[in-house]
């Protein structure tokens, strides 16, 4: 028996890497589900991949999560083509690393736009369209850094740890309309390409140290002694959105190896 049979899904972010993991793990689940990605080509080829290995209805559409109208008109059209909507995923974002006194305000801003003022715009509009049927589900994919300050990522934990406070505000605010609201605060994903292709080049030059010396480093700060992956955190996703997380909201469940316990 899938835990969502029959659900329907949106993932923003959803055309690669952690986003493209867990559109797949909800269609496995037995989800239709709706990727939003920047790029169209990109949410276009994820979309037929996965809809093709899963025989779920998987299909994608350009949004920008930072432009209001556009996210709004976006949610309406997914709920159309879905025939509702049931989980909203909020798993767009960014990271721009640096030192803080030379950080560019214009990065600064971005980071806020994307990751904090992009869910927030998706997590609302998405209750939109849940409340006249009393039911649906919110995920932010938040991070440890949502939880504590991260070093030369100022912006990043600011929107990060903004996210958490929107994450419980719209659980109290949408709680009575049977709309549960929920973050999940991942741990360093080192295997994926954001680290692969970009962090390790950014923390290794913000560090003055090897990209093996950042490796080694962040898997030295986890108690289980390994990296978190895709599944560790796609496995947490499907049960907040699942009937089995009923009476959870307002949480924001830690996914780290024992690296952060608050």
């Amino acid at each position: 028996m899938h835990l969502l049979e029959g659900k329907k899904a949106i993932v923003t972010g959803g055309a690669q890497g952690l986003g493209a993991a867990l559109v797949e793990h909800l269609a496995e689940e037995g989800c239709d589900v709706v990727i939003w990605d920047v790029s169209q080509e990109r949410a276009d080829a994820t979309a037929a991949d996965i809809s093709e290995r899963t025989e779920r209805a998987v299909t994608s559409d350009a949004v920008d999560v930072t432009d209001a109208d556009r996210v709004r008109a976006a949610i309406d059209i997914a709920a159309a083509r879905l025939g509702g909507l049931d989980i909203m995923v909020c798993n767009a974002g960014i990271l721009i690393s640096g030192d803080s006194i030379e950080l560019d305000p214009a990065a600064w801003r971005k980071v806020i736009d994307v990751d904090l003022t992009g869910y927030f715009l998706c997590a609302r509009e998405a209750a939109r369209v849940m409340r006249p049927n009393k039911q649906g589900c919110i995920i932010q994919i938040n991070s440890k850094s949502g939880k504590k300050g991260s070093f030369k990522n100022a912006a990043y934990a600011a929107a990060k740890f903004g996210g958490i406070g929107v994450t419980q505000s719209l659980a109290l605010e949408f709680a009575e309309a049977g709309i549960r609201v929920n973050a999940v605060c991942p741990g360093n994903l080192l295997n994926s390409p954001l680290w692969v292709n970009s962090l390790f080049k950014q923390y290794a030059r913000n560090q003055g140290i090897s990209e093996e010396a950042v490796r080694q480093k962040y898997i030295d700060q986890v108690p289980m002694k390994r990296a978190c992956e895709y599944r560790d955190v796609s496995n947490v996703v499907v049960f907040l959105a699942s009937d089995a997380a009923g009476y959870m909201t307002g949480q924001a469940i830690n996914v780290t190896g024992g690296q952060e316990m608050r």
